[in-house]
């Protein structure tokens, strides 16, 4: 199968991941822009050359999209570009008038409210205003508030990016109208109970949309429901009485959220299933590893499923449980076919079950790649565990050479797990410590 695949942005979990997958499975060809064509931490994709590299395809199967890459040249560019709606509209016609007649999975994000004074992905002036933002957002929600120490100009700024981005979200549904799409999904992005991305999430479900909590991961999850076959998946949640608790930056059960994720990655949930998803989930509130908020680790004894069976690990955010870890590595990873703990709990999720439903493809087809099987295993557990988990608490600026030696004992211990001969390196692509890229070139 040929598919056609334009990413979020240029990082490593948005750009080699999905390739990296792919790899397990040798009739899945998957075609995306070159690297330097697309966005990053400061700069815009380059929107015509993406353009001109998709009329350049021949004989795709289907197409992924990250529409705000078109849009607005990026997730990031979305809530900071100054473009009119007349200027991105514009853009967007070029786009649809190529994607007329073919097969279609789209997403594109509701405009995230962070809860913190950072700016490194907003606006400038949200090192200032951040929270007092969201607490207008919150607040005008849930009472109907909207007094607040927020400058006019600010709030006026804040407001029109928003208003931007809802009426271009709009624009899409006429698209799905029209039969452009065969998907189309709206993500809701660092999401809370309140706020007025929630108030635009439910005025477009009034208006027909699919809305699903998640970001990163929903061109994974597409890419995943792009490919043919419906597998039938059995969640276990290791801590069965707490499954209905809410995830970090996320506004719908944690139960909720695998049910929504394995179907949207067109599966389904069955008793009688083709693969066992585990979930180590979390008690009374999920932990933060980066943010140092405790919650209990696993604590039971881990023994080996004897069904083939992935791993969503999500009782911490941004990292593996240690604990979990360890009694998974104790107890054999024969049956195991996948493992993730990236981020947050959706975005583990979509990104384990893109894995699962690739290798299930290619063992049943024969197609299976061993070797690209053993470097996505390498780079989540390098990624999720050994770095996010441990290491990257361990320095204090993106320091490569100091990363190298101190993911060495990962390293050794599990090559010997999965063999691979290539050398491993690491970046910081975006020069900050959130994302490690592990390179196998």
């Amino acid at each position: 199968m040929r598919i056609g695949f334009i990413p979020i942005d240029n990082r490593p979990v948005c750009y080699t991941l999905p390739a990296l997958t792919a790899e397990i499975d040798s009739s899945v060809e998957l075609f995306m822009p070159p690297r330097e064509l697309l966005g990053d931490l400061k700069k815009c994709a380059d929107v015509d050359g993406i353009m001109a590299w998709l009329r350049g395809l021949d004989n795709i199967d289907a197409f992924v999209i990250s529409l705000d890459t078109i849009a607005y040249g990026g997730l990031i560019p979305s809530r900071r570009s100054s473009d009119s709606f007349e200027q991105i509209l514009k853009r967007l016609e070029n786009l649809k008038t190529f994607l007329s007649g073919k097969k279609v999975y789209a997403f594109s994000s509701i405009m995230r409210i962070s809860n913190n004074n950072i700016n490194q992905e907003e606006k400038s002036y949200w090192d200032r205003w951040g929270k007092k933002i969201f607490q207008y957002s919150w607040n005008r929600h849930k009472e109907n508030n909207c007094v607040t120490e927020v400058p006019d100009e600010i709030l006026e700024d804040y407001l029109a990016t928003r208003s931007r981005n809802f009426e271009i979200n709009k624009v899409y549904l006429d698209w799905q109208k029209d039969g452009i799409f065969d998907t189309l999904i709206f993500s809701k992005d660092d999401c809370a109970e309140f706020g007025l991305n929630v108030l635009e999430a439910n005025e477009l479900k009034s208006l027909g949309a699919t809305v699903k909590t998640g970001a990163d991961e929903i061109p994974l999850t597409l890419l995943a429901r792009a490919l043919e076959a419906n597998y039938k998946i059995h969640p276990v949640f290791l801590e069965e009485s707490q499954k209905n608790l809410i995830s970090n930056y996320e506004d719908i059960p944690l139960a909720e959220c695998v049910r929504s994720q394995i179907e949207l990655a067109g599966m389904q949930v069955a008793q009688n299933a083709d693969c066992e998803l585990y979930v180590n989930n979390f008690i009374e509130r999920q932990g933060e590893i980066v943010m140092k908020v405790y919650t209990e680790p696993f604590s039971e004894h881990w023994a080996e499923p004897q069904l083939p069976c992935v791993v969503a690990d999500v009782r911490f955010a941004n990292g593996s449980d240690n604990a979990f870890v360890g009694s998974l590595f104790e107890a054999g990873i024969e049956n195991l076919l996948g493992y993730s703990a990236w981020n947050t709990s959706a975005n583990t999720l979509g990104s384990l079950l893109l894995a699962l439903k690739i290798t299930l493809n290619a063992q049943k087809n024969g197609t299976f790649n061993k070797d690209a099987f053993n470097r996505l295993m390498l780079t989540r557990f390098l990624d999720d565990w050994a770095y996010q988990a441990n290491v990257r608490q361990s320095l204090a600026v993106p320091d490569v050479t100091l990363l190298q030696e101190r993911m060495r004992p990962f390293e050794n211990f599990l090559l010997k797990l999965f063999p691979c001969n290539n050398c491993i390196r690491y970046k910081f692509p975006w020069d900050r410590l959130f994302e490690v890229e592990i390179d196998f070139n």
